[in-house]
């Protein structure tokens, strides 16, 4: 073996850090404890912010579209943007949080996006509200990643799974009140109004989250230096399962991203004439999410990551198909299907990052919101060409070849039995 390499090897064990399964059991955070409410509570609170910040602007497209004077894909632009950004900020905040420790991180990043989400309600330009979203994004990348890995941290690898799932649902729950209220308070007063109000609750919801999550008690310091990250980084990319879920996060949020980007602007027109109130209120079908997915993180007790995985994804294609009708009695059905399917195959997904990384977790949870962000970012640009040029269909199309290929991959880890 050449110096170089013996060099590496030897910092490569310097930079070994215990495995979890040393920790002593009374150390774990277990369900049912009073630990394990506040956990709960706050990282709910913080993954609702989160997600009303990001997609609050996501029902208003059409009306930034006409206020503005921009096409409906400039328009997706606003959110793209943020998605962008934050999977940019990811590749920073994660290796930080395992530098500096997770909670700093956390609530440092929920009080500037929210800022930045008030200031944007008052910017008078197109590339104002481009740039206040831009720094959202960048804030918001303080959040997503290390909440998960403060809880593969903290919480009993029993429950894990159900952790993370009532995390995602906090998500998604976010979702849906950002949509709901931008998408109402716009018909009844003013997307800027609409976009106030959520930095507001945002604001609150960070100062909720600081003062009742508990400090870490697993957190050890990681060093910052570009040798190790690269060294982790490297040990990421070489094992046997995070390639694919990194993947599976990409074709994931492409996926449910696009579909909800351009759907507001089918049920805007003809035949159906929607109201933006209307539309806002569909955003109800993130509900599904909340209740999916624990339910996925409790079934894959019972039958493995990978069969509930694939088994999501394939709810997110039949949900898909419904909403190529032309009869709203299957499009909500369809909407709501498809909405379920991705908040179950994500917290399975994203539940499977910690396992897997056999250290600077940070780091492996970043990578994976990089991929999926950077889906969302692609692809939600362009469904908006697809939308453009072919319609509905043509969208059915594009979001149905990235289910297809979420599912080979689903298969592909299936396969190797991780």
């Amino acid at each position: 073996m050449s110096r170089s390499s013996q060099a590496v090897t030897i910092h490569e064990d310097e930079l070994s850090v215990k495995p979890a399964s040393t920790v002593a059991p009374s150390e774990w955070i277990e369900r049912g404890s009073p630990q394990f409410m506040r956990v709960t509570l706050a990282l709910f609170s913080a993954g609702l912010a989160t997600f009303a910040l990001l997609y609050c602007v996501q029902p208003i497209l059409p009306v930034l579209s006409q206020q503005f004077g921009v096409s409906p894909a400039e328009s997706s632009i606003s959110l793209s943007l943020s998605t962008g950004l934050m999977a940019l900020g990811l590749l920073v905040t994660g290796p930080l949080s395992d530098a500096i420790g997770r909670k700093s991180v956390m609530v440092t990043a929920l009080m500037l996006a929210a800022i930045c989400t008030l200031i944007s309600a008052t910017m008078t330009s197109w590339q104002g509200i481009l740039m206040m979203r831009a720094l959202i994004g960048l804030s918001l990348s303080g959040v997503a990643a290390v909440g998960m890995t403060y809880l593969s941290e903290e919480i009993h690898p029993r429950v894990i799974a159900f952790s993370m799932g009532l995390y995602i649902s906090g998500n998604s729950i976010g979702g849906m009140s950002g949509r709901l209220l931008t998408g109402v308070l716009t018909d009844f007063f003013s997307w800027r109004v609409a976009v106030g109000v959520i930095g507001c609750f945002s604001l609150a919801g960070a100062l909720m989250f600081w003062k009742i999550l508990p400090a870490s008690r697993h957190f050890r310091p990681a060093s910052l230096r570009p040798r190790s990250l690269f060294i982790n980084f490297r040990l990421h990319w070489r094992d046997k399962g995070l390639p694919f879920l990194f993947a599976e996060g990409f074709l994931l949020m492409g996926a449910f991203v696009t579909l909800f980007n351009y759907i507001g602007y089918r049920l805007l027109s003809a035949p159906w004439s929607l109201s933006q109130a209307v539309v806002g209120l569909l955003s109800v079908v993130y509900l599904t999410g909340s209740w999916s997915s624990p339910k996925a993180g409790a079934l894959t007790s019972r039958f493995g990551r990978g069969p509930v995985m694939i088994g999501a994804t394939a709810i997110m294609l039949a949900g898909l198909l419904l909403t190529a009708f032309n009869s709203l009695w299957l499009i909500l059905p369809g909407m709501m299907l498809f909405t379920a399917g991705f908040f179950a195959a994500h917290s399975v997904a994203s539940g499977w990052i910690g396992p897997r990384a056999r250290r600077a977790k940070g780091q492996a949870s970043s990578l994976y919101l990089f991929s999926y962000y950077v889906g969302s970012s692609v692809a939600g640009t362009l469904g908006g060409v697809f939308w453009h040029s072919y319609g509905w269909t043509g969208v059915t199309l594009f979001i149905s070849v990235l289910l297809l290929m979420a599912l080979f991959v689903g298969w592909r880890l299936q396969c190797r039995k991780l």
